[in-house]
Formats: C-alpha cells, structure tokens, sequence
C-alpha cells in the first residue's frame, strides 16, 4: 500500500469509486473520464507501479480475472461491438497513475471518441534488422 497513491486511496476506501468487481486480488471500477461509456479500470489490490514490476504469480491472478470482469462490461449494454483492453506502462507510455492498472475500453462505432493510430512500419525494417531486435529480446527473456 502506499499512502499517496490515488488507487491504493481507492482501494481502502479513502476515495470513493464506482466498484463493479472486487474480490482479495483486484478491484474494478468506472474510470471517472469514461472516454467511452463503460470505460473500467481493473487494478491488483497489491501496489506495484507498472507491468514490470509482476511476477508470474500477481499475472495470473490479475489477468485471469480480466475476461470475467470485460464480458460483465460487454454484457451490460447490447450497443457494445468490441472492447480495447490498454495496459500503459511509463510515463512515455501514457501512464499517468503509477499503480498498474488496466483499462477496458467498449467500442460502439469507429467514431466513439477513442482511437489507437499505429505507423505502418512494414517496409522500414529488413529481415537482418528484424532478426536483430528478435535476438535481443530473446536473449532477455530468461528462464
């Protein structure tokens, strides 16, 4: 727990929140900015600043509560056609809480009010290059 997270705060229940899922690993409630009507924050009760920072163990449970908690989101309004599921991990990243946090996102059309533009990059990198950041990541993965 750290005392000056604003999601730890909402978690002991200093700061109120519209909770749709709790149980002893995570809470999930309504994004205060609903950037699309739905918005859903999943978060571990344990604080831990971003995705780096899980084990194998706090990833299982966070995620495999996920599903259950975006069908519920899913369910609840028939207008829902798909769902963006956004982890941001960083400053440069987006993050702007630093206790890691998923937001599940319902799409209702293409003009919603929330978009992710990638850059095509297709041809920019060759097969050497390609095989290069492959190796690199490889060789980081561990056991």
């Amino acid at each position: 727990m750290d005392e000056n997270c604003v999601f730890c705060k909402i978690i002991a229940g200093d700061i109120p929140s519209y909770t749709v899922y709790e149980d002893d690993v995570v809470k999930a409630f309504l994004d205060i900015s609903q950037v699309t009507p739905g918005h859903t924050l999943v978060i571990p009760k344990k604080h831990v600043p971003d995705l780096f920072a899980y084990d194998a163990q706090l990833a299982s449970d966070v995620f495999s509560r996920i599903p259950k908690i975006a069908a519920a989101v899913k369910a609840s309004n028939p207008e829902i056609k798909a769902m963006n599921v956004v982890n941001n991990n960083g400053e440069l990243a987006y993050q702007s809480v630093f206790h890691s946090h998923f937001h599940l996102l319902p799409r209702y059309t293409k003009d919603d009010g929330f978009s992710m533009k990638f850059t095509d990059n297709t041809n920019k990198y060759s097969s050497d290059e390609l095989q290069k950041i492959q190796n690199q990541i490889i060789d980081h993965l561990g056991d």
